[in-house]
């Protein structure tokens, strides 16, 4: 079997690597500012955990490959610009949105979007970097270094936050885990859930939707779609070709986890059904140490990034499986001693359980 090369060596290229290790392939991560000459084969596979990159020895060595899959598909849905364009073109839904050109005002926005309006930075941009609001009662006009470089979205009063995982194949078949409710707080992903039974009447559409764009864009491997939720549709906020923090409760909670997944369709690999186990949780570590008195929790499974800790960062997850829920929330009373905002995130997940 051909080796695969991942562009990026952070936390999903090292768990595209666990998840590939049972599986007898060789994966290998790639710091993008190696200046190693990379031993690439000509039927080597490349894929990378990450949808924007700047030019350095490393990258422009792998975009070279002829057996970089995706490779046109992510500057199309990295920039938020032609990501838009894209799902407009699908005719799926999403917010009313314009670009922000050279001369647009803050007026424009409040005009075509209402008074509170969100803009995105068109490149970059995560855990709710990049974004700037604009707010007409407080008067806000758009700053000259953002005109030319951002999307203008309507503010959405949303229900909840959803994502739905999904699976494409070489050959076109595709796979979708159920949805996930999310938590964010700040714009940053705190907590996960899934599958809900009540949200089991828009998985058709969810898959339907995420189904179209694969198939549009020739899309193999894992993609993630965010939506908020209204009612009984679906809005999608933003795309992520590749696997997607909004997955990682499928680590304990699917026969198949998304990284094996993304893993298996890049290489050509067969693909299956997931079987799902049990309800999950997931809880972003943001910002905290590590503490492995964690590992006293049953049923508590720990990932843990080997990063620095700083103020705002992901450096771990945990991530919880079960078919009793007396379980899963001893395991967030085993939490409780975290600081804020996660009595805010455990509280939610609680509330949240079989529902």
């Amino acid at each position: 079997m051909s080796r695969i090369w991942v562009l990026g060596a952070g936390q999903l290229g090292a768990m595209l690597k666990q998840a590939a290790t049972p599986l007898g392939l060789d994966v290998r991560p790639v710091d993008i500012e190696t200046k190693e000459v990379l031993p690439l084969h000509e039927d080597d596979i490349v894929t990378a955990e990450r949808e924007d990159w700047p030019e350095t020895e490393a990258t422009k060595q792998l975009a070279s490959h002829k057996n970089f899959v995706n490779l046109s598909t992510f500057p199309q849905l990295a920039d938020r610009l032609t990501q838009k364009q894209w799902i407009d073109k699908l005719d799926l839904a999403t917010a009313p949105w314009f670009a922000v050109e050279d001369d647009s005002t803050a007026q424009k926005a409040y005009d075509q979007l209402g008074e509170r309006v969100l803009m995105k930075r068109r490149r970059g941009g995560y855990d709710g970097k990049g974004q700037y609001w604009l707010k007409q009662a407080e008067g806000t006009e758009i700053p000259e270094d953002w005109k030319g470089l951002a999307i203008a979205e309507q503010a959405i009063n949303f229900d909840e936050e959803v994502s739905v995982v999904g699976v494409r194949g070489k050959n076109g078949e595709k796979y979708f885990y159920p949805l996930t409710l999310n938590l964010h707080i700040n714009g940053i992903l705190y907590a996960s859930v899934s599958p809900l039974d009540r949200l089991k009447p828009l998985q058709a559409k969810a898959e339907a939707m995420l189904g179209k764009l694969m198939d549009a864009l020739d899309y193999v491997g894992v993609m993630a779609m965010e939506c908020f939720r209204i009612g009984d549709d679906l809005l999608i906020n933003e795309l992520a070709p590749r696997v997607h923090n909004s997955g990682h409760w499928t680590q304990a909670g699917a026969s198949v986890n998304q990284f094996e997944n993304h893993i298996r369709a890049v290489a050509g690999l067969p693909l299956a059904p997931a079987e799902i186990k049990n309800q999950s949780m997931m809880v972003n570590l943001i910002g905290v140490d590590v503490d492995y008195n964690w590992l006293a929790s049953k049923g508590l499974e720990l990932y843990w990034y080997k990063k620095e800790v700083r103020r705002g960062r992901k450096v771990g997850h945990l991530n919880a499986c079960s078919g009793d829920i007396g379980q899963l929330k001893a395991i967030l009373n085993d939490l409780s001693n975290m600081p804020a905002p996660y009595d805010e995130a455990l509280s939610w997940l609680e509330s949240n359980l079989s529902n």
